[in-house]
């Protein structure tokens, strides 16, 4: 097997992770549209916010007190909650998380797939059968799983790039069909 060239991006103050191929180049999703605003409140407490809202494949997501948009996604039949990382390409579990969806792995398969800020990031790829937020449903999600060092699961482009908008407007993020 191959191995992939990586990149790591920085958004604001979580970390994303991207996967890349070397002849890959980092791009936006067309289909997305995004907006921020400053935010004038990061505090140290993180409350995983349920969605207050979807409707016909729309979902509307809280701003958490640190700043951040926390979805509570259903992942091969299991509920789970991940940080939404505009800034990750690909959904990333923790390794609870993927424990928690049946996912196994052997030391052996856990190999650097990611460069951090504090250094490689060690994990290795899967597909996700189904990714559900609200009325949303994604199919065959590439993701990663990083059995050690990722606080909480991100929800990367791998998901986002396959909705139709992602916007970010005063303190709510709406995702959309």
């Amino acid at each position: 097997m191959k191995p992939l060239g990586l990149l790591v991006i920085v958004v604001g103050s979580s970390a994303g992770l991207a996967l890349l191929t070397p002849s890959q180049k980092a791009m936006p999703p067309a289909a997305s549209s995004y907006t921020t605003r400053p935010n004038p409140w990061l505090k140290a407490d993180v409350k995983v916010a349920q969605p207050v809202d979807w409707n016909m494949g729309e979902v509307s997501l809280p701003r958490s007190g640190d700043g951040h948009y926390y979805a509570s996604v259903t992942a091969n039949g299991v509920p789970t909650q991940m940080l939404v990382d505009t800034g990750a390409s690909v959904v990333a579990l923790t390794g609870s998380d993927a424990k928690a969806l049946g996912i196994t792995w052997s030391d052996d398969q856990v190999q650097p797939v990611a460069q951090g800020a504090s250094g490689p990031v060690n994990g290795f790829q899967v597909t996700l059968d189904r990714v559900q937020l609200g009325g949303l449903d994604v199919q065959d999600v590439p993701a990663i799983v990083v059995p050690e060092g990722l606080g909480v699961s991100l929800l990367g482009q791998s998901f986002l790039g396959r909705v139709k908008h992602v916007d970010i407007q005063e303190d709510k993020m709406v995702l959309g069909e």
